[in-house]
């Protein structure tokens, strides 16, 4: 770990009044939430289904066979025993000092939630809201974990959808405003846990307009000609560090 990069991020961090932290898969791997695309990523897994994690997470597969999409989604993308790890803890800490206004997310865990921190945008929803796509009413993560197969409604039996983004299917529109502002007004970003080579989610730090802009992820990092601060290191470690 780089000391000296670590006291320069902590002076920054005390200088501010409104830092942003935009987080990636990388945040939620430190709870054992395995990402997408690494060499052990869920991606790059052999399973038992014929089709590839991207075509199960789509739109048309969750319409068209649902309980092959539910089968997948609740063996690869639920973790009900995870819990927050060091960053989520240390990004909580940061909001209760008046010094973080928001947590922007990739991750549908909710673990940011469960640290502590309060003001939480989730791009691509989250595992712990469900809705009947037939009454609309809202389900919990026990209720579709304790359905043996695809949940149903218990008041007029049509299909419980997970309130998240599938393939095919386009961010909230309310979620990348509030993103685009909090990120616009911020005086210092920091992303971790991300390689920025995902969009939409990645274009929405050229809105940043500061120049504190820290970068902390163990993998390769794009636009790393913006950055002031590169930690190639954990997430939950550096900004411990940095608040010490």
């Amino acid at each position: 770990m780089d000391e000296t990069a670590i006291y320069e991020l902590s002076k920054i961090i005390q200088a501010s009044e409104n830092i942003v932290f935009f987080g990636g898969a990388g945040v939620s791997t430190e709870s054992n939430i395995p990402d997408f695309r690494s060499e052990e990523g869920i991606y790059n897994i052999k399973s038992k289904y014929n089709f590839p994690p991207e075509t199960m997470l789509s739109h048309s597969f969750f319409i068209n066979q649902t309980s092959l999409f539910y089968d997948f989604y609740k063996t690869s993308m639920i973790f009900p025993n995870a819990r927050p790890n060091l960053a989520h803890y240390t990004l909580a800490k940061l909001e209760q000092m008046g010094k973080l206004n928001a947590v922007i997310t990739q991750n549908i865990d909710g673990l940011h939630q469960a640290a502590g921190s309060n003001n939480v945008l989730e791009l691509h929803g989250s595992i712990h809201r469900n809705y009947c796509m037939g009454c609309h009413k809202f389900f919990d993560l026990d209720y579709v974990l304790s359905s043996e197969d695809v949940p149903l409604c218990d008041v007029c039996s049509e299909i419980i959808k997970p309130d998240v983004v599938l393939y095919e299917e386009g961010l909230d529109y309310e979620v990348i405003e509030k993103s685009v502002s909090a990120i616009q007004n911020a005086d210092t970003l920091i992303i971790g846990g991300t390689s920025l080579s995902v969009y939409p989610a990645a274009g929405l730090i050229d809105y940043y307009r500061g120049d504190n802009l820290i970068l902390i992820n163990k993998g390769e990092v794009y636009k790393k000609s913006k950055a002031k601060l590169v930690f190639r290191d954990s997430v939950g470690e550096v900004l411990s560090l940095a608040l010490k």
